[in-house]
């Protein structure tokens, strides 16, 4: 499977972006996908993940209520609205897709990883 992130950009706080996430080579409908995000001072944190269909959705406490996850299995594409976005929320943010699954926060859960794309709050 490869991943491809995109929607990543410079956004002043307050602002919104909506990330995208094409996946290619395998179909995507038995999957969980998630989003993580990563600064060159921390480790990969966990942002958002969704089950196969869709119905069921996890949050990082730092993003519930401004972040919401979806995804569109006929589109092999999965997304990510972000408003109201912070400082704190500049990142690069990675998609992964898994398939055999446990803790959907937890980065091992995933098989295969996007390139990540660039997103930049100002103040």
């Amino acid at each position: 499977v490869q991943l491809q992130a995109s929607g990543g950009g410079l956004v002043q706080a307050g602002g919104s972006l909506r990330l995208s996430c094409a996946a290619s080579g395998r179909a995507i409908n038995n999957s969980a996908m998630g989003w993580f995000r990563q600064t060159p001072r921390k480790e990969r944190e966990f942002v958002a993940s969704i089950n196969w269909s869709g119905g069921s959705t996890v949050y990082a406490n730092s993003v519930k209520g401004r972040f919401t996850i979806s995804r569109d299995n006929a589109k092999n594409t999965m997304y990510l609205q972000m408003n109201s976005l912070k400082p704190e929320d500049t990142a690069v943010y990675y998609c992964a897709v898994g398939y055999v699954t446990g803790f959907l926060s937890d980065p091992s859960s995933y098989d295969y990883w996007g390139q990540g794309t660039q997103v930049t709050v100002s103040s």
